[in-house]
């Protein structure tokens, strides 16, 4: 590759510029007449090395290479280092400014990357740099011009477009025709993305984590009418690619959507959470163990329950983000609040109560060798259970459960032993020698808080 004269003030000022704006301090011996440039376009390859020759950095002992390229205003660029070389990059204006490094953004993309959006047309100088004093090796420079529609573009529904965020958040008027439930998702691998809608009659909704690994999500029922949706990050720190999109969102069933009420037990529903808590009203004639489901797709689900001296709350006792409540309940009724674990969020639902009667589960008694038993335990309870060894040798003592945190104790006969999560899971189990005697298995929560249903479990190994 040829080199050529560039309107760099750098080149003049020879090492010590590049070195200290990457706060570094380059080699004494630095000479004006020794600085090599590589001139190079955007959209090719640009192959080079980094040696024991090269410029140093007296700082930390790496070395580094120069690259020149002219840029266009408004050119969303993308440099890129491949090889054997373990480096890192830097991009700096005319004016000897630094603008980004390969290492600048912690979410963003891998450290060989860089990525920047060009305010002002003119030369930049693109470094290449061993990360520390022992890299050295060949290297690859690519570099391409990143197409993308940009801030102030219309947003259309069903639609999707790609963006870049630099120096602020960036705002997309959006158009509501018909009205209904919709979806707005900001996907980004470089930043927390953070979502807000605006639109009339002093709508307002925003969003951060609500589609999950940083993305953002608003789902709601949107009037006709002009929207503005503003893209951002988090906290306002971080640049770089996002995709944005809206998309129209079918309602469930028959689309009827309860939004408080009665429900009764074996009954589901669909809802619509409006950024604020609902409460329906379950009554039971008898007692029984009544598991409630909370289910979104969403949002992050919360569920609490009250009533005839209950109190609970669940967050992530389901699958993924939704909500479960097992509990023992008596006859009488209760309220059950349905909501999202941050304020605010929005979205569809369902909502489930099953039961089952517990006349016949014990919690506590004998347990038979080779006989497994279904029990329930109480919040804060023990459950003790007697049994006998009639012939020495090795047992297994199991206690497994969906609803909570086993925790099995046994004493007897000299012995004193515990365990928490031996089995699968968070189940428990005990394998240990017994002697002939009398001994007790008691069965309990982790956190002596939880309830629900468990299996009891002896047999000789």
């Amino acid at each position: 590759m040829a080199y050529r004269a560039t309107s760099l003030p750098l080149v003049l000022l020879g090492g010590a510029t590049v070195g200290l704006l990457a706060g570094c301090s380059p080699a004494a011996d630095s000479d004006a007449d020794a600085i090599t440039l590589h001139a190079i376009e955007l959209g090719e390859r640009h192959r080079g090395e980094i040696t024991s020759a090269s410029e140093l950095n007296g700082k930390d002992g790496s070395r580094f290479a120069r690259h020149t390229l002219t840029l266009d205003e408004g050119t969303l660029v993308e440099f890129a280092l491949g090889g054997a070389l373990h480096g890192s990059l830097a991009l700096y204006d005319d004016e000897t400014q630094l603008l980004a490094t390969s290492a600048s953004n912690p979410y963003g993309p891998p450290a060989d990357t860089l990525r920047r959006r060009i305010d002002e047309a003119g030369d930049y100088l693109v470094v290449v740099s061993g990360v520390d004093a022992h890299s050295f090796g060949p290297y690859d420079l690519n570099s391409r011009e990143i197409e993308l529609s940009g801030s102030g573009s219309e947003l259309a529904v069903s639609e999707s477009l790609d963006g870049w965020l630099q120096d602020g958040p960036a705002t997309y008027p959006l158009t509501i025709e018909e009205s209904g439930l919709y979806r707005i998702e900001m996907h980004s691998d470089d930043f927390d993305a953070y979502l807000e809608l605006a639109g009339p009659g002093n709508f307002f909704r925003e969003d951060d984590d609500g589609a999950g690994n940083l993305n953002a999500r608003i789902s709601d029922f949107l009037e006709p009418g002009d929207y503005t949706v503003t893209a951002r990050s988090a906290f306002g720190e971080g640049n770089g690619l996002y995709q944005l999109s809206v998309e129209p969102q079918e309602l469930p069933h028959d689309g009827e959507l309860r939004n408080g009420g009665e429900i009764a037990v074996g009954e589901s529903l669909n809802g619509w959470l409006p950024g604020q808590r609902l409460e329906y009203t379950l009554t039971l004639d008898e007692a029984a163990v009544v598991t409630i489901d909370l289910k979104s797709d969403d949002f992050d689900a919360y569920l609490e329950l009250s009533g005839q001296g209950v109190s609970t709350s669940d967050d992530d006792g389901g699958e993924g983000l939704d909500s479960r409540i097992r509990q023992r309940l008596e006859a009488g009724s209760y309220t059950i609040v349905a909501r999202s674990f941050s304020s605010g969020a929005s979205g569809l639902f369902e909502l489930a109560v099953a039961a089952f009667d517990i006349g016949d589960l014990p919690s506590g008694g004998e347990l038979t060798l080779g006989e497994p038993l279904q029990a329930w335990l109480e919040p804060g309870a023990r459950d003790y259970y007697a049994f006998e060894i009639t012939e020495a040798g090795r047992y297994r003592l199991d206690m497994m459960s969906s609803d909570l945190d086993a925790y099995l104790e046994l004493e007897g006969n000299g012995i004193a032993l515990s365990n928490d999560d031996g089995g699968s899971g968070l189940d428990s189990r005990i394998q240990t020698h017994l002697e002939p005697g009398e001994y007790r298995a008691i069965a309990r929560s982790y956190n002596n808080s939880s309830s629900g249903t468990y299996t009891l479990s002896l047999v000789a190994e």
